[in-house]
């Protein structure tokens, strides 16, 4: 999710939300230790790019996701937020390769990589999660700031939908981009390669094409940006594909589809992908992109999986 100049595109105003994951499923309190996330401070100069209300929403959103705050809140998405998921999709639900996420180790951050087609694209990766293991988990999805930092009632969305999990944000990006915010964005990529580099627990939960696929084809897909890429070259976080097929994009259809056991959902994990000769690579765009296409490749295998696996049924 890095945007603007580096090209990551992330979750849109229209609820294209991007990016995954934390809690502790028996409730166990994190690490008191205060993470290195938490002392990042944007400069006097970073925040003056922002509007006063732009500000408050960040700084109300980032309290929100720290301490015991972020713990009560993941608690949240843990039972009401996964439990009114669950609840529209168990009938047609299909989740393969969850031994690939228990695989990872439990004391670095996790970034799940996904291709993006429904608005509940990480709502249903989540709501697996959350479900089926039982390992402590932060859930963290970089999004663009319009509307869910720009609005009061984009905070209230980022509320009711993400438990306050739509964090960072990115406010240099969109159709109409206002290039003078880069220089707080600047601090969010920092924020960002932070989480996403240490913190037991820590899940991002990203889509690599930056944007919605709109195409009524599962199995294609946009071009990967690289500011995907980028957050892994700094971070070098542990990196699982995930391919998501099935989803709507409205809750009331998806409801009558689970009831009807319509048209079902399969979400497929891959496995950790081994970057160590990507990681080697110098810091520049040319490797961000390289490695934001290696790993929508990887998608696409998991793909490619889910279609022979259609064929053959």
């Amino acid at each position: 999710m890095i945007l603007g100049a580096l090209g990551l595109r992330t979750a849109e105003s229209d609820l294209k939300s991007e990016v995954v994951a934390v809690t502790d499923r028996a409730g166990q309190p994190f690490s008191t230790s205060e993470h290195s996330s938490e002392t990042l401070q944007p400069t006097s100069e970073e925040l003056q790019v922002l509007s006063p209300f732009e500000r408050f929403a960040f700084r109300l959103v980032r309290r929100m996701n720290q301490g015991a705050w972020k713990r009560f809140w993941t608690f949240c998405q843990r039972t009401l937020g996964a439990g009114w998921i669950h609840l529209s999709t168990y009938n047609i639900m299909n989740v393969y390769g969850l031994e690939n996420v228990e695989a990872a180790s439990r004391e670095r951050p996790i970034v799940l990589v996904a291709n993006h087609r429904s608005f509940f694209d990480m709502y249903a990766v989540s709501t697996v999660l959350f479900r089926n293991t039982r390992w402590r988990k932060q859930l963290f999805f970089p999004v663009r700031a319009r509307f869910f930092y720009q609005s009061p009632l984009g905070v209230f969305v980022n509320l009711v939908m993400g438990w306050f999990s739509m964090y960072p944000a990115f406010f240099a990006t969109g159709d109409h981009p206002i290039p003078e915010k880069r220089t707080f964005d600047k601090f969010s990529f920092r924020l960002l390669a932070e989480l996403a580099r240490t913190g037991a627990g820590n899940v991002i939960g990203f889509h690599p094409e930056g944007t919605r696929n709109k195409s009524d084809d599962p199995y294609s897909f946009l071009r990967a940006q690289p500011g995907v890429g980028k957050l892994i070259l700094e971070a070098k976080p542990q990196v699982i594909p995930v391919f998501i097929a099935g989803l709507c994009n409205s809750l009331p259809r998806q409801i009558a589809r689970n009831w009807n056991r319509e048209d079902v959902i399969r979400i497929h994990f891959g496995k950790q992908m081994d970057l160590t000769e990507e990681l080697k690579k110098p810091d520049r765009l040319r490797s961000h992109k390289e490695i934001a296409d290696l790993v929508m490749n990887r998608i696409a295998e998991l793909a490619e999986q889910d279609r022979v696996m259609r064929l053959n049924k």
